[in-house]
Parts: C-alpha cells; structure tokens; sequence
C-alpha cells in the first residue's frame, strides 16, 4: 500500500467510527427521552428516565454516555418535550426538581467511568448504578432544597424516600438489560 492508501484506509475507519458514536449517542438520547414518558404522575413523576440513563452509561462508556444526557438536558432547555409528560424548557430544567436532571450527566459518568475501567460484570453495573443514583439523589435533593427552601430532610422525605424501592427495580432491571445486551451487541 502507498501513503495515500493509508491515509483513506486509517481516516475512513477514524470517520465511520465517528459517524457510529453520533449514532449511538442520538439513539440514546432517544431512549432517555422515551423512558421519561414512562411514568406514573405524582408531585414528583415516577418515571423510567433513571433507567434510561443506567443503560446509556453502561453500554456506552463515561464519554459518549455523558455527552448523550448532556444532549438530552439542552434538547429540554431549548425547549424540545422530552421531560416527564412530553415537557421541556428552561423552567422546568433550572426548577425546583431540576437538579436531579443535571444529576443525571454524574450518574452516567459514574456508571460509564466504572464500566469503562472495571467491565460490566454484575457486580460492577450494580454498585456503580447505586453511586451514580446516590450523587444524583445528592444532587438533585441539594438544589430541591435551596429552590423550595426546604430543610434537607425534609428533602429527603419528599424526593428520595418514596423513590427508593421503585430505583432499586429499576437498577435491577437495568443490570440485566446491560448484561444481556452485552452478550449481543458491542457498541
């Protein structure tokens, strides 16, 4: 081969590899956005965003996996209905539950980092998946508090406590899809 040879042959390879992350990165921004339609109305939705975004970080590594949710929070900035109910704007994403949406870049970070370094043996989705809701809880219930002037724990009470059973199926059920979609499919 000549060098011109291998300068298509490497960035035709660099170029396809590109063009497949910004299709996995799309596809799952699209699967967080169906997952939040998901849900059970209540002050604060039930819904199966969090799962969604489990899956994402998991399949798709700490990078492309952060930058599919921080695509899925500006879709909902500019005003695209991709929240809980088909919703969106700047309102709802700086509002009082909004800091569980940005809590969501440090849970996929998370669970992409552990994965990325660790693999995605069980145990690793599992514990990963209960950190990156931790921060997110963390984070979310912080800014809940400084918006609504509410105590912390009172926070809790309001926005992690009737969740916690619900986020544990859905880690469950988020570490299976991992693992079995692992097993089919290499992204």
């Amino acid at each position: 081969m000549n060098n011109t040879t291998d300068f298509h042959s490497k960035h035709g390879i660099t170029s396809m590899k590109r063009l497949l992350d910004l299709i996995y990165i799309a596809m799952f921004t699209a699967i967080i956005t169906v997952s939040a339609q998901i849900a059970i109305p209540t002050a604060i939705p039930f819904t199966l965003q969090t799962l969604g975004v489990f899956v994402t970080g998991a399949m798709l590594g700490w990078k492309r996996g952060s930058i599919s949710v921080c695509i899925y929070i500006l879709l909902a900035l500019i005003g695209v209905p991709v929240l809980a109910g088909l919703s969106g704007g700047v309102d709802k994403v700086v509002g009082i539950t909004g800091g569980y949406l940005v809590g969501f870049i440090f849970t996929a970070l998370i669970v992409g980092l552990m994965t990325d370094i660790l693999g995605r043996k069980l145990w690793v989705l599992v514990l990963s998946m209960i950190l990156g809701l931790a921060v997110c809880y963390l984070f979310g219930t912080v800014w809940f508090c400084i918006v609504s002037k509410t105590a912390f724990w009172e926070a809790l009470m309001i926005c992690v406590v009737p969740y916690l059973l619900f986020d544990v199926l859905k880690i469950a059920v988020a570490t299976v899809l991992v693992n079995r979609l692992d097993k089919v499919v290499r992204l």
